[in-house]
């Protein structure tokens, strides 16, 4: 069993894998309902590690009968709350890239 310190006087430094930081935003879109990334091996994520804190690029396939503006309000939420809980980082912008609709094979278009 570990012994923490209650005078928060521990020394040391905790670093995040990008591919860790990748899995969060994964996660925080798997999350809402409605949507999924653009390709399981998180071909649709791009971060960047600014001074202002993380940049999120994300692209993604939402379902039909889904409102596009609110699914992408939902992602940004998520993301930034689970990166910001999870991690030591801020997020800085969410950009989402809706690449396609995912239409039912008896939808009438």
């Amino acid at each position: 069993m570990a012994h923490i310190r209650p005078d928060n006087t521990q020394k040391g430094k905790i670093s995040y894998n990008a591919g860790i930081v990748s899995g969060i935003v994964s996660l925080a879109v798997s999350e809402v309902e409605g949507v999924r990334l653009l390709n399981a091996k998180n071909k649709g994520i791009k971060l960047l590690f600014e001074k202002q804190g993380v940049v999120a690029d994300i692209s993604v396939i939402v379902d039909y009968g889904y409102n596009v503006p609110s699914l992408a309000f939902r992602i940004q939420q998520s993301i930034k709350h689970n990166v910001e809980s999870m991690t030591k980082y801020k997020v800085d912008k969410v950009d989402v890239h809706i690449q396609d609709v995912d239409f039912p094979e008896n939808a009438i278009i």
